[in-house]
């Protein structure tokens, strides 16, 4: 499904973003399930291992040779500032915890913003070998079939997803959808959208995110016929929080857990 007025974005950045997007995540199962894998701290607390930083590099160097002129924002290394129209945003693995824990549920990220906004975006799983892709224009797809988000309309019986409860600072939060009726699961990360947009789940619930987590949303979502947004409910990949779901479920998800703009 194609809502955006833009012109659809070459096939090719597509085909180029879930190459490497896939061998990014080749990589990380080299790694992942090692008992001797070493878990460093960032300053802001979170996990990040060997994986995370050969991935990085990994598609950093790709991107490079194949579009030096590109910017490249990722979480593990400094921006790099290109001289083109184009932005490569990469998370080389989404859910460190996951991946820590031998949790299959963690992915490889791949977004691409233009002159014209969001252009790409891939999900990779490669633990499970699922991976989820849209450009612009082009439609979304779950391992080369076309897919879309669910159309449930009412929050009773929803199955909502999100990364944790700890995120969420005090439970009471998620009491709305609770009292609807929805079932809540903590299938979250990159997994809880990619289970969204691939009808699996009606939506995914995010307190606390930054843009490397979510930039691919911004294109995968509205491929699939469905929204992303800030909890404000303003498309953006920079509110801190994120809903993807629906049309028809947006506006209750930002009844019951959403907050009022910042400005």
């Amino acid at each position: 499904m194609h809502t955006s007025t833009h012109p659809a974005v070459d096939p090719e950045l597509v085909d180029f973003a879930v190459s490497i997007a896939r061998e990014a995540g080749d990589l990380t199962l080299e790694i992942f399930g090692t008992s001797d894998l070493e878990v460093e701290g960032k300053d802001d607390g979170s996990p990040v291992t060997v994986a995370d930083r050969r991935a990085e590099r990994l598609l950093r160097e790709r991107i490079s040779m194949a579009h030096p002129d590109d910017s490249i924002i990722g979480e593990e290394e400094a921006a790099k500032i290109g001289a083109s129209h184009r932005t490569w945003v990469l998370d080389p693995i989404d859910g460190t915890v996951s991946f820590v824990q031998g949790v299959p549920l963690y992915g490889n990220l791949v977004a691409l913003e233009d002159e014209h906004g969001p252009a790409v975006g891939v999900i990779n799983i490669p633990a499970l070998d699922e991976c989820i892709w849209a450009g612009r224009g082009l439609g979304c797809f779950f391992n080369g079939a076309p897919t879309r988000v669910t159309d449930r309309a009412d929050l009773a019986g929803a199955c909502i997803v999100t990364s944790g409860v700890d995120y969420w600072g005090s439970a009471s939060r998620l009491d709305p959808l609770i009292r609807a009726g929805s079932f809540i699961r903590t299938w979250g990360d990159s997994y809880g959208y990619a289970l969204v947009a691939t009808g699996r789940a009606d939506a995914m619930v995010d307190p606390i995110v930054n843009r490397w987590d979510v930039a691919p949303m911004l294109t995968i979502l509205p491929e699939a016929g469905g929204v992303f947004t800030d909890m404000a409910g303003d498309v953006t990949a920079l509110g801190g929080d994120a809903i993807a779901t629906n049309p028809l479920l947006h506006k209750e998800l930002l009844a019951a857990i959403g907050r009022p703009p910042t400005a």
